[in-house]
Parts: structure tokens; C-alpha cells; sequence
């Protein structure tokens, strides 16, 4: 039997809403870069995980990303999924 389609949602701490569905897989928890090179310009990546280790887990990449493309800063974050109809 198929498992039931979701929808998940993710509220971030600057207001912004990321939807994610429908899906069937066990996602818990959504991350996202925010970088600010030496352009000016801002870059995002984002994604999300069946946990919150991890999603957590994807911060020493985005150091490691920082130093290799010279980033001047970035912001990493990680939020809870919440399910809706």
C-alpha cells in the first residue's frame, strides 16, 4: 500500500515560508545557507533531512563552502517541519 502524500512547511525566523509536497518521506527538519560573497550578491542553499542531526550536520560543509568560495558571511539555519493537509 502507498504511503500518504503530505504536505510540510517550514516558517524560518525572517518570516519566510518554504512548502514542501506533496512528499512521502520522512522529512523532519529544513536547513538553509545564507551567503553573502565579495560580489554583493546573496546566494541560498537550502534542503531538508529526515532528522535534525542531519540537518545539522550540513554546517561544517557550509564552513568549509565559506572558506573555498571566499564568502564574506553567511547565516545557517535549521527549523522543525510541521505537517498540514
Amino acid at each position: 500500500m502507498a504511503k500518504r502524500k503530505r504536505y510540510l512547511t517550514a516558517t524560518l525566523s525572517d518570516g519566510y515560508v518554504k512548502t514542501i509536497g506533496p512528499t512521502a518521506a520522512p522529512l523532519t527538519h529544513y536547513w538553509r545557507i545564507v551567503a553573502q560573497p565579495h560580489n554583493g550578491r546573496t546566494e541560498v542553499f537550502w534542503g531538508h533531512e529526515p532528522s535534525q542531526r542531519a540537518a545539522l550536520a550540513k554546517r561544517v560543509p557550509a564552513e568549509e563552502a565559506a572558506k573555498q568560495r571566499g564568502w564574506r558571511s553567511f547565516e545557517f539555519e535549521v527549523v522543525a517541519l510541521q505537517e498540514y493537509d
